[in-house]
């Protein structure tokens, strides 16, 4: 009998029919041998006291980590903590800001016409260039025109036409103050 076909009556791939055969034939068993390296210093009753408390105090440190698993008897570095933590799903980042103190701001361009991509139409073969399947536009420019605003917890600030085409960052460092929420 093959691989495929054991397989089938099993309901696994012949790949793992395949893995589990050669593994009787080298080894005379089937039960997985001790993976190499060092075993976990921390045990799972360990590892979700660690999540425990990250979830509850988000701003917890690692030493407090550290401290708190000493006290219940496993030594561990900021190290094995932080590899605790990633495996789980958590990575270490910087608190947000006060939004209090952040400004939104944002650009955008207004066509005039439409939008400036391909438009597609249903025309027959020779009826290409008729005027009601082709796209208006507006010669040497004047087709769309872009608009720059911010606002943050103080309020709205100006809203400004931009002339000459997009460079947002270096129009948002030249504004006077007095285009921002005060």
């Amino acid at each position: 009998m093959g691989y495929r076909t054991i397989g089938k009556q099993l309901g696994e791939k012949a790949t793992t029919v395949g893995a589990i055969i050669r593994k009787w034939k080298k080894f005379k068993m089937t039960v997985n041998h001790p993976r190499s390296g060092a075993p976990c210093k921390i045990s799972p009753r360990g590892s979700s006291m660690i999540m425990r408390k990250v979830r509850d105090q988000p701003r917890t440190t690692w030493q407090d980590l550290v401290n708190d698993l000493k006290r219940a008897g496993t030594t561990v570095s900021k190290k094995t903590i932080s590899n605790t933590l990633r495996r789980h799903g958590l990575i270490s980042c910087s608190a947000r800001k006060e939004w209090e103190k952040v400004m939104w701001s944002d650009e955008t361009k207004i066509e005039l016409f439409g939008l400036n991509s391909t438009c597609r139409v249903w025309r027959k073969k020779k009826d290409e260039y008729n005027p009601k399947n082709t796209i208006a536009t507006v010669k040497h420019g004047g087709g769309n025109t872009i608009l720059w605003g911010c606002f943050s917890a103080k309020g709205t600030g100006q809203l400004h036409r931009i002339e000459g085409g997009w460079m947002g960052p270096y129009i948002a460092r030249s504004w006077p103050t007095t285009s921002f929420p005060q």
